[in-house]
């Protein structure tokens, strides 16, 4: 069995010896985590759970947001109308290596994650798909290295989408 020590010394390894081929060329990763190592999800998930429960735990009462919903490392707060200068949550954030974008809300509608969320004048919340200006259109490369898991999941969820739409 694993000691947490051993665990330990395996992760850092893991994340300090990155290496990926790009246009024939041979390149070391010098910082974060590599995309499509199973790993990568569980070192930012366990990054911004602890960078959460820092901020949402520190924060004056009068500056904690009303909402807080997060993806990974996608944001959802709703603040105080007027507030969002004064977010001491946005300027966390901005840690030394690590810099987050936000988007306000703009009549009525705010994207978040691959949604549109569209307020109606009634309260409600209707929600449309969303694409970003830099949408390319393009998913995960069947031959690339990924487990076959992920590549069926990118037809599944596809498939379901045009589904529901």
């Amino acid at each position: 069995m694993l000691e947490v020590d051993d665990i330990m010394e395996l992760l850092e390894f893991i994340l300090t010896t990155t290496y990926f081929c790009f246009s024939g060329q041979i390149y070391r990763q010098k910082f974060g985590t590599a995309m499509g190592s199973p790993v990568s999800p569980l070192v930012a998930n366990m990054f911004m759970e602890h960078l959460e429960q820092k901020l949402l735990n520190t924060a004056p009462e009068d500056l904690k947001p009303k909402l807080w919903k997060r993806y990974v490392d996608d944001i959802l707060e709703v603040v105080k109308k007027g507030s969002v200068e004064k977010q001491i949550f946005l300027m966390a954030l901005m840690t030394n290596n690590i810099k987050f974008t936000y988007e306000v809300e703009q009549d009525c509608h705010l994207p978040f994650l691959d949604l549109l969320l569209n307020g109606t004048e009634n309260g409600d919340l209707k929600l449309q798909i969303y694409r970003k200006p830099t949408y390319t259109d393009h998913y995960l490369n069947f031959i690339s290295h990924h487990p076959i898991e992920h590549k069926l999941s990118v037809v599944r969820t596809s498939l379901e989408r045009s589904y529901r739409q």
